[in-house]
């Protein structure tokens, strides 16, 4: 299995308002690093997995809908948790949504979402693009 990972980061505003998230329960800021890694069992005609310039501005577009936001008034989150994994699923099927126009985006196996809060803590969602 190939892959490719791109990275960019972005800032969201957002509240977790239930007890298990302790003082993140109020408004608060995050910075995330979005890794969105690309997966392919064999390469394409162009001996790769993915154009990282286009798997770049992919995962631009998704982004620019997040940053700077308050995911709280965000229509997409309404009455949804926005923790960083449920963040990382979301981000793994808007990139997976835009694909889909794309050539060899139909033959990826999967793509990866790893959202880092910060060096020591990390969320991933894993979506299999074959079933």
């Amino acid at each position: 299995m190939f892959s490719l990972t791109v990275r960019r980061h972005f800032m969201i505003a957002h509240s977790l308002p239930r007890e298990a998230f302790g003082p993140a329960q109020g408004l608060h800021g995050a910075t995330f690093v979005a890794e969105v890694a690309f997966r392919r069992r064999t390469l394409n005609d162009n001996a790769i997995v993915l154009d990282i310039g286009a798997a770049g501005t992919i995962i631009e577009e998704v982004l620019a809908g997040l940053n700077y936001r308050n995911l709280d008034e965000h229509p997409d989150f309404a009455g949804k948790l926005t923790t960083t994994e449920a963040l990382a699923e979301y981000v793994a099927r808007a990139v997976a949504d835009r694909l889909k126009d794309d050539d060899d985006g139909g033959r990826l196996a999967g793509i990866d979402v790893t959202l880092r809060e910060n060096p020591d803590a990390w969320a991933t969602f894993a979506l299999d693009l074959t079933a």
